[in-house]
């Protein structure tokens, strides 16, 4: 779902280091308490304390599985985040005064790189999307962008963004006016604001005239609108905030190629932006 934290080598990175176990000290999460996390997450088989027969370090142990995850299994990994980050929080481990706490660099690396995605992890490892609405300017690109990259890479089962009804596509277009023309008409059905989002970044749409000789790049333009206001109405505005994301009859193949094409979309409008 659209709340299910983010899950880039960075954060892969950082979340391995909140487990580190390379001190002389130890500290929980064991090595008991993360293996029923991955094995949550279902991917045991991804695991490398239980790919060999030597010991393998907890902080190993993690980065493994969620490398491997980030590259084939996005979504479980991104559970694993989530389990992960609940467990070491549960063991104090975002407390100072705690005998598990994980150490103010490995915390404020992790808060940076989950920023960079959107979202925002507190002192207290209480983690959530930052909300949208709030945002304005360069920073609500950056939030977009990210966004758009888990989209691309399908992993993303609502079309909805955190802390707004609006989708992906919406919002993006919505910015785009914002920064081009300084409002947008909130009133306006979706088909207007995407094709004045195009209008704005000089994107062709289908109401501009076939040109004889022009760029193929205008032909890919129009494409784009066109998938573009198709995926809106995919989804299943009766459901928003609960249910069935998309309208009955999409199939799991189909809403991946949905939530993809969203990505790539909106990419296209905050690339041609910036």
């Amino acid at each position: 779902m659209a709340n299910r934290p983010p899950l880039t080598d960075a954060i892969v990175v950082a979340i391995s280091r909140l487990v580190d176990d390379s001190q002389t000290e130890k500290r929980e999460p064991t090595h008991s308490d993360i293996e029923f996390q991955i094995d949550q997450a279902k991917l045991a088989s991804a695991d490398p304390g239980r790919l060999n027969n030597k010991p393998t370090g907890k902080s190993k142990r993690v980065r493994g599985t969620l490398s491997w995850a980030l590259s084939n299994n996005p979504a479980a990994g991104e559970l694993l985040v989530s389990g992960l980050i609940s467990t070491v929080q549960g063991y104090g481990g975002f407390r100072p005064t705690s005998s598990n706490y994980c150490g103010t660099e490995a915390i404020t690396n992790l808060i940076a790189v989950f920023a960079a995605q959107g979202w925002v992890l507190s002192l207290d490892g209480s983690l959530q999307p930052r909300v949208l609405d709030s945002l304005m300017g360069k920073a609500l690109t950056s939030a977009l962008q990210a966004y758009a990259d888990r989209a691309r890479r399908g992993a993303l089962d609502s079309p909805l963004l955190a802390g707004t009804a609006k989708d992906l596509l919406e919002a993006t277009a919505a910015h785009v006016l914002v920064e081009k023309w300084g409002s947008y008409p909130s009133t306006s059905n979706f088909p207007t604001l995407l094709g004045q989002a195009f209008t704005a970044l000089g994107l062709a749409t289908p109401s501009d005239p076939v040109v004889a000789g022009e760029p193929v790049n205008r032909r890919m333009e129009r494409a784009a609108y066109d998938l573009g206001c198709a995926l809106n109405a995919l989804r299943n505005k009766e459901g928003t905030g609960h249910g069935r994301p998309w309208i009955s009859g999409i199939n799991p193949a189909q809403a991946r190629f949905s939530i993809e094409s969203m990505g790539n979309i909106a990419s296209l409008m905050l690339d041609t932006l910036t």
